[in-house]
């Protein structure tokens, strides 16, 4: 009989192990996560939730080295993030990572294209503005290139804030509350643009949100309490 074909094995893209995260003001010491450990597969979907003040947020930021752990460790593709110096870790964001956040962070002073057109510059890719109006249109700005992020309403900021994040196909999306400062139709509407790129461009997404319909939407949940995983 011919051998059966042994089925791939899926690829660990992010490994958390035992972090921790305390902050002292003073005589005072706060521990804001304790313990965490878990892996992400490249191309899952995981939300990540709690209640406010659970540590979802500051678990997000150490994932992306924008913050080092007191404890434990973050692996990106196998690299340890807390041995690199903090250029080391900006590089390897610029490299793997695209952010989404609920105040959208785009930048005031330019257009919804040079916005998008950002990462790509600061990587040193050329024609990048073919490819940011591209993606632009695909999320359905392609009348806005030349608007200020004041002449937007919240929705279509959102909107360029997801091109800038897809713009250079990152192999990891972290989006902080994307909804957060959206109404529910409009915040459904960006949700649903987020996830269908997400499909398109197999990112590994994760998404910190408190709203149990949206992530029900991923493949996987995890839940924070206190600093520690349920």
């Amino acid at each position: 009989m011919p051998e059966t074909p042994a089925t791939p094995a899926i690829k660990t893209l992010i490994e958390v192990s035992q972090l921790g995260k305390e902050v002292t003001t003073g005589n005072t010491s706060l521990t804001i996560l304790q313990g965490v450990s878990f892996t992400i597969a490249a191309g899952e979907a995981v939300a990540v939730v709690g209640v406010s003040g659970s540590g979802k947020s500051t678990l997000l930021a150490l994932m992306a080295g924008l913050d080092t752990a007191s404890t434990g460790s973050v692996r990106i593709a196998g690299q340890d993030l807390f041995a690199l110096d903090e250029d080391g870790r900006a590089s390897l964001r610029g490299r793997t990572m695209g952010f989404v956040f609920q105040s959208f962070q785009l930048l005031a002073s330019m257009t919804a294209l040079e916005n998008v057109m950002v990462p790509l510059e600061l990587a040193g890719v050329e024609n990048g503005k073919v490819a940011a109006t591209a993606l632009l249109q695909r999320v359905g700005l392609g009348e806005r290139l030349n608007h200020y992020p004041k002449q937007l309403s919240g929705g279509e900021q959102q909107r360029v804030a997801i091109a800038r994040a897809f713009v250079k196909s990152p192999a990891i999306l972290l989006a902080d509350e994307p909804t957060g400062n959206l109404d529910a139709t409009t915040g459904g509407q960006i949700i649903d643009l987020m996830f269908e790129l997400n499909r398109e461009r197999n990112t590994t997404l994760i998404l910190v949100t408190h709203d149990e319909k949206l992530s029900a939407r991923c493949g996987r949940v995890i839940r924070l309490a206190g600093g520690r995983l349920q």
